[in-house]
């Protein structure tokens, strides 16, 4: 089983730290479904180097836009070599006539139903070369095979899933194409999200869930059966369910300290174009006051070269971030992925410039631009990042912050994801990212410290706006 590396992982010069957080959890939930006696390997290219002089029986490799050449150049390697190759994931899902011409048998959508299904064909000689999902549950997920992960490799090794997909529907998302013929959005048992949960050892955890908070029942009871498990933990959700009452105080008690918010845009005209509906008459202020007040870091996720956007909008997002002291950024060119709405748009506009996959990063600009020049749009994004991670930026951020333990804490989080890339990369070469999490639990551990109560006025009138 094989995750090959984004085409921008591998720099020769520093290796950023965020393709060395995460193991390949998808591909060690498929490796639970195998018979005790088979013999499996489990390879991350961007952690380590593949080893490719093997002759394996068989061969699955999970295929994103930006390792979809790596992944066809290691599927072809492995067909000469004899082997079964299997592709699977984003990327094969939205296009699947591309990837057929590299793999044996071809997965589209969620594993959970198709994947026990193939193996069935493979072992009695007859596999099909094309599975779709359509059965959408998580009710029989067996425990994930994590001691194929080699948890040294990653700062955050205590990943975790508990649901898929998303109950929102955005144009530029990869949700719809992905969960097509089935439900985009369902949940394990909370018990089984426990019981996952309790295997693992250490206090950091991160869920990687589009939207951990997307259904309010399962997210309130999975928080109360956390409750006095002593987790300090990071997920991802909307700024609606931040400014619902009560279920984030439920999270906060249970050891959230860090949140991913798609804020996107600052731009009304923009979100509606988009279809984000979900942040349409939300107040970001606060959304980020609240998180902030209950001792919960932000990461901002914004979204460039929107079609209502024009030049002014890097400094006014940027401005508007380091004034309500979020901590970390995550700025975004807009991209047209195969298979969602935005592409299917484009394309049908003539606004698609080309395919080469490798540039669809989020980075470069693929498509004819509207309020600004591409050239424009890609000097604002850079800058955006150069001019949110000054150490000017940093110290106004951590300065809104009411404490020296929050203005602390907020200059050593933001410093450390952007300022010691050597260091990181050091870190990561010599293979033991894993020596950095007590750092991160002890930053997050500061934004637990005595959290601020919003005066009263303020709760009603979050209230009142949810």
């Amino acid at each position: 089983m094989i995750l090959p590396a984004l085409t921008e992982a591998l720099s020769p010069y520093f290796r950023p730290i965020k393709y060395s957080l995460f193991p390949p959890l998808g591909l060690a939930t498929l490796a639970a479904y195998l018979d005790a006696h088979d013999e499996v390997t489990l390879q991350d290219e961007h952690v380590e180097p593949l080893v490719l002089h093997d002759e394996p029986e068989l061969v699955v490799i999970q295929v994103y836009i930006t390792s979809a050449r790596r992944a066809y150049q290691l599927a072809d390697h492995y067909r000469r070599r004899g082997a079964y190759v299997c592709l699977g994931g984003l990327h094969v899902t939205s296009l699947p006539d591309e990837a057929a011409a590299h793999a044996d048998s071809l997965f589209l959508g969620p594993g959970e139903d198709i994947w026990p299904e193939f193996l069935k064909d493979f072992r009695r000689g007859a596999p099909k070369p094309l599975y779709k999902s359509k059965v959408r549950s998580l009710a029989a997920l067996p425990p994930i095979r994590r001691d194929l992960i080699k948890r040294r490799l990653y700062l955050v090794p205590n990943s975790i899933v508990v649901s898929r997909g998303c109950p929102h529907t955005c144009d530029f998302c990869y949700k719809e194409a992905f969960f097509e013929g089935g439900r985009g959005f369902y949940t394990q048992r909370v018990d089984a999200a426990l019981a996952e949960i309790g295997r693992l050892p250490g206090r950091h955890l991160y869920f990687l869930d589009d939207h951990l908070f997307g259904d309010v029942r399962f997210a309130s009871a999975l928080f109360d059966g956390m409750k006095g498990m002593g987790r300090v933990w990071q997920a991802a959700g909307t700024v609606n369910s931040i400014l619902k009452p009560a279920l984030l105080e439920k999270a906060v008690a249970a050891g959230l300290r860090s949140l991913f918010v798609g804020f996107e845009t600052l731009n009304p005209a923009a979100l509606r174009a988009q279809h984000k509906v979900q942040n349409l008459r939300r107040d970001y202020n606060a959304a980020v006051r609240r998180l902030h007040d209950l001792g919960v870091m932000v990461n901002g996720s914004f979204v460039f070269g929107i079609d209502e956007d024009d030049a002014s909008v890097f400094d006014r997002t940027v401005e508007w971030a380091i004034s309500q002291g979020v901590e970390t950024a995550t700025f975004h060119i807009l991209t047209p992925y195969p298979g969602t709405a935005l592409f299917t748009r484009m394309e049908a506009e003539g606004r698609i410039l080309h395919r080469d996959w490798d540039l669809y990063d989020t980075r470069h600009v693929v498509y004819e631009t509207r309020g600004m020049k591409a050239a424009e749009l890609e000097a604002g994004y850079w800058r955006a990042y150069r001019d949110f991670y000054t150490w000017g930026s940093i110290l106004r951020g951590a300065a809104t912050k009411p404490t020296w333990r929050g203005r602390i804490r907020h200059a050593a989080y933001a410093a450390g994801w952007k300022k010691f890339e050597p260091l990181w990369d050091f870190i990561i070469r010599m293979r033991n990212a894993s020596r950095a999490l007590p750092v991160l639990e002890a930053v997050l551990g500061l934004a637990a410290s005595e959290p601020a109560r919003p005066h009263r006025s303020e709760v009603d009138q979050l209230l009142m706006s949810s």
